[in-house]
This record gives C-alpha cells, sequence and structure tokens, in this order.
C-alpha cells in the first residue's frame, strides 16, 4: 500500500470515528485521564513513523 493511500484511508477513519471518539473523551461521567489517551497514541504513532525512516534521512 502506498503512502498516499495509508494517508487517505487514516483521515478516512479518523472522519468517520471522531464524533464517537470526541463524545467518549468530554464525557463528565469518564475517567480524568481520557482526553490524554489520544495524545499518548498520536505520540506513540509520531515514534513509529520515525524509527521506521532511514537514519540518513533529514
Amino acid at each position: 500500500m502506498s503512502n498516499r493511500t495509508l494517508l487517505i484511508l487514516l483521515v478516512l477513519v479518523g472522519y468517520v470515528f471522531s464524533p464517537t471518539v470526541f463524545t467518549w473523551m468530554i464525557n463528565p461521567a469518564g475517567a480524568w485521564y481520557r482526553p490524554f489517551i489520544l495524545w499518548l497514541v498520536l505520540i506513540l504513532l509520531a515514534v513509529v513513523v520515525q524509527m521506521r525512516r532511514k537514519n540518513d534521512e533529514l
């Protein structure tokens, strides 16, 4: 799968699930750390992408 196809797929999945995730995050009866779970996932994704890059890329 090319990078462009993967990016389009991720954007579509994010668009479809964003209302559900947002409602889950801001639910007042939920745990205090719920909003931070999304940030943790985004940080881990960025780390994985950086680790997959070659060392000589700038």
